[in-house]
């Protein structure tokens, strides 16, 4: 007796595989390369059973985008002191850097959206370590500091020449060293 041509999942089965291929996709192509036909045939699926799930192909990132930003966020302790959470996020990093780089050079519009948001509840989760009211000049500090760290994370995802505890002082003197200017 023969296989079946296809394998039968459930909805919530169906529905992660479909975000981890597009998670894998979006990393090594940019949006624009893609079509909801090349992703449903690279995923082995129907363009109808892709439009099922995700009625489009903005849906569709978005959703993976989603679903990084929830496992990043589940991948960094919250309660954790702050060198341990940048330590968190380093390692989520390193395990994801082509995923992370097309993130943080993504044009689209639901990308920076999300930049926004995770940039904004880092920033709530810097002011919260360190305790004190968020003035304006501390508050430009640690939004800057958070563009400092993704240009030097991206190149160390390039050049992989700094080993990740280095990294990791490298971003803390120059958010020390920023928010002493911020006094």
């Amino acid at each position: 007796m023969s296989e079946p041509a296809y394998t039968r999942l459930d909805v919530d089965e169906r529905r992660r595989r479909l975000l981890e291929h597009g998670a894998e996709l979006f990393a090594r192509h940019s949006y624009d390369e893609l079509s909801m036909a090349g992703l449903a045939r690279s995923a082995g699926v129907s363009k109808a059973l892709l439009y099922h799930y995700f009625p489009s192909k903005q849906s569709y990132f978005s959703a993976v985008l989603a679903e990084g930003a929830a496992e990043l966020a589940s991948a960094v302790p919250a309660d954790a002191p702050p060198v341990e959470q940048l330590d968190a996020f380093l390692s989520w990093v390193e395990q994801r850097g082509a995923a992370y780089a097309t993130f943080v050079r993504g044009a689209a519009p639901e990308v920076r959206d999300v930049t926004e948001l995770i940039r904004g509840h880092t920033a709530e989760r810097i002011f919260a370590g360190l305790g004190g009211e968020p003035t304006p000049r501390r508050r430009t500090a640690v939004r800057a500091w958070l563009w400092f760290m993704d240009g030097a994370i991206l190149d160390w995802v390039e050049h992989g020449d700094l080993d990740r505890a280095a990294l990791r002082d490298l971003l803390l003197g120059a958010l020390e060293g920023a928010l002493g200017e911020a006094l």
